[in-house]
């Protein structure tokens, strides 16, 4: 096949994509906004680095691109269409342009990251992705949305089509096909992301069933291949690992505010890569940085006093036994000196960009920020089935019987005034705590902000997660009775718990 006919077969992809989009989805904008964040959240995007949108079409997920880039990542979109006008929308810093072949106008460019969706099939596959390759920078990022391969569905209805027309008219790649075709062109770190259950055509109120249900959905085995679409994530091999060093200004109330409150039980692996990104990312936040060592049995204390030596910021904290993630919390907030405490788990150094959204929610009208990993728009990778249910079982009995509304309180992922930690009643000694802290925070009165975030289970060179299921359950529950007592009753352990100080 001959360049011109990919082209042409390209440009007819995005024009009957957008066509069908436009009369048949009618939550076409909702939908690309949760491509967008799933975009953003997946590729951790920084200040700065470059955006390639491959057929761009109509323009839509291009806004929403720049919507959730806060308008500080360079965007170029491509369109295969020859003499296509400027969609007027598309706001003035995004770089519109036409390409009857690729890289073409765009020779000798590289970008840190390239997006595309529904443009994947048999003919045009190879010489697509071969060039989305030469056209990202070493270390660079491609992300795809494509509809389900491994939907059952999908495949019945294209086998009837099949028989009834005698061919496929979309010519959509299969599993092995897919993951074949990224290996051979030499991408890296390749995987799949099932998302969107939402239908089209849906009425109203499935449409809200379903995008509330996806969080299960998209994560239950077997089930989630009924996804609609798929995100492709693919990298181009990096030249060596680098550190983060897009520094981010710290608003006014903020500058050298934020402890940062780290515990630590055999992480000898993550200390160091967390408090590099915190200090390249956030130094201007930054006040101290503290190390909780709960009777680690690696190479984490000297890690510690490694870094400690290095910078009078990081300060470390070395507990005795007992063990326990609420008492290693306890004694870092008893430690913390800066006017905000920054709670944060040791293997979270992946999703550090999105931190940011929890500093710029305080000093709005929110006093507390806490990331979401249940959110529309998060994304969720590698967590575990039962913990979803579990998760989401808790939060749905906790809004019941408290009458608040909230989706993910629990999350080791938060922003809080020091005046507020301080006046916390910590008594549990696991992971529960985490539950303790933002339940807690929110009977006193605290105005919360929930910020979507990613959750990405840990790598091989991340080490293991210490939380068990079947052994915290239980105190989870202990926590969310307490709460009751506490704010209907007045009485029980927690009754001490304060409310927020009027006018704070």
């Amino acid at each position: 096949m001959t360049d011109e006919f990919i082209i042409s077969a390209l440009a007819l992809r995005e024009e009957l994509r957008d066509d069908y989009t436009r009369r048949h989805d009618h939550i076409a904008g909702d939908r690309m906004l949760w491509r967008a964040q799933s975009f953003r959240h997946l590729a951790h995007l920084l200040p700065g680095q470059t955006i390639l949108e491959v057929g761009y079409g109509n323009g839509q997920l291009t806004r929403y691109l720049m919507q959730v880039s806060r308008g500080e990542n360079p965007i170029t979109a491509v369109t295969f269409r020859a003499n296509v006008q400027r969609i007027t929308e598309l706001p003035a810093a995004v770089e519109c342009l036409s390409a009857l072949d690729l890289p073409g106008v765009l020779a000798g460019r590289r970008f840190d990251l390239v997006v595309l969706q529904d443009m994947l099939d048999h003919r045009t596959c190879v010489w697509l992705t071969e060039r989305v390759y030469e056209m990202l920078a070493p270390g660079g990022k491609a992300l795809f949305y494509e509809s389900n391969p491994w939907n059952i569905i999908l495949q019945l209805r294209r086998l009837v089509s099949k028989v009834l027309a005698g061919k496929d008219s979309r010519l959509l790649l299969n599993r092995i096909q897919l993951y074949e075709l990224f290996s051979e062109i030499g991408f890296v770190r390749v995987f799949t992301v099932y998302e969107d259950f939402v239908y089209s055509p849906l009425s109203r109120q499935f449409t809200w069933l379903l995008r509330n249900l996806s969080i299960l959905l998209e994560n239950a085995p077997v089930i989630r291949t009924l996804s609609r679409s798929i995100l492709v994530y693919a990298q181009k091999p990096p030249r060596r690992s680098e550190p983060l060093r897009v520094p981010i200004p710290a608003p006014p109330h903020l500058h050298r505010a934020v402890s940062v409150i780290v515990p630590c039980h055999n992480e000898e692996m993550n200390v160091g890569p967390l408090a590099t990104n915190l200090r390249a990312l956030f130094g201007d936040y930054i006040h101290e940085i503290i190390f909780i060592d709960d009777n680690s049995q690696d190479g984490t204390r000297a890690a510690i006093a490694a870094l400690a030596d290095v910078d009078d910021r990081i300060k470390s904290v070395y507990r005795r036994p007992p063990n326990g993630v609420g008492l290693a919390l306890g004694d870092g907030i008893r430690a913390a000196t800066g006017q905000y405490l920054l709670l944060i788990d040791c293997d979270f150094q992946h999703l550090l960009p999105e931190v940011r959204d929890l500093f710029d929610a305080i000093g709005t009208e929110y006093e507390v920020a806490i990331g979401s990993r249940f959110s529309r728009h998060s994304v969720m990778l590698n967590y575990p089935f039962m913990k979803i249910v579990a998760n989401r079982l808790f939060h749905g009995i906790a809004q019941i019987v408290l009458l608040r509304r909230f989706r993910d309180l629990t999350n080791n992922l938060k922003l809080i005034p020091r005046m507020a930690a301080e006046r916390l009643v910590l008594l549990e000694s696991g992971f529960a705590a985490n539950a303790e802290i933002g339940l807690q925070l929110l009977i006193m009165g605290y105005r919360l902000k929930e910020v979507p975030i990613s959750w990405i289970g840990r790598g091989y060179d991340m080490g293991g997660s210490s939380f068990r299921l079947l052994s915290e359950g239980g105190s989870y529950w202990r926590v969310l009775c307490r709460i009751w007592l506490r704010r209907f009753v007045g009485v029980g352990v927690y009754r001490d718990v304060p409310s927020k100080p009027r006018g704070k």
